[in-house]
């Protein structure tokens, strides 16, 4: 079964603090290549909310860096082409979707192209939205 994390997992995966660490982390630590994708994009979210967690959960640089290493390890990352990108931009915009949801329609167009049958998220309401034609692929953990 090919699994998608999306950035929400992954940081709550990272972050014993977290609320949702407990129900992330075994996500993460059950990922293979063969079975577990992220966005290309995610890795970048991820990167700038580890490095600048408020507080004493702030990592440095290195060490957000570090981890997402780990990550890559773990997960086959997935790429849109150029031209993916424009589409779903388009996409977005003749559904009306604003702002930063744009970064959630590049992420499930990655589900996608891997063809996901679950996709993980803290940010049900807004993938669901996005994409409700995958409505009963996009949870929780």
């Amino acid at each position: 079964m090919r699994v998608f994390l999306d950035t929400s997992i992954l940081i709550a995966a990272n972050d014993s603090e977290h609320k949702d660490y407990i129900r992330s982390v075994p996500l993460l630590a059950a990922a293979t290549p063969t079975t577990t994708s992220c966005g290309a994009h995610t890795l970048a979210e991820t990167y700038a909310v580890l490095s600048r967690l408020p507080g004493s959960k702030q990592h440095r640089p290195e060490f957000a860096s570090a981890l997402v290493d780990q990550m890559i390890a773990r997960m086959t990352v997935v790429t849109l082409t150029g031209e993916e990108y424009v589409e779903t931009i388009h996409s977005a915009a003749k559904a009306r979707h604003a702002g930063g949801m744009i970064y959630d329609a590049l992420l499930l167009a990655c589900a996608r192209k891997v063809n996901a049958e679950r996709i993980y998220t803290w940010n049900l309401r807004h993938f669901r939205m996005i994409a409700p034609d995958l409505a009963d692929r996009i949870m929780t953990p």
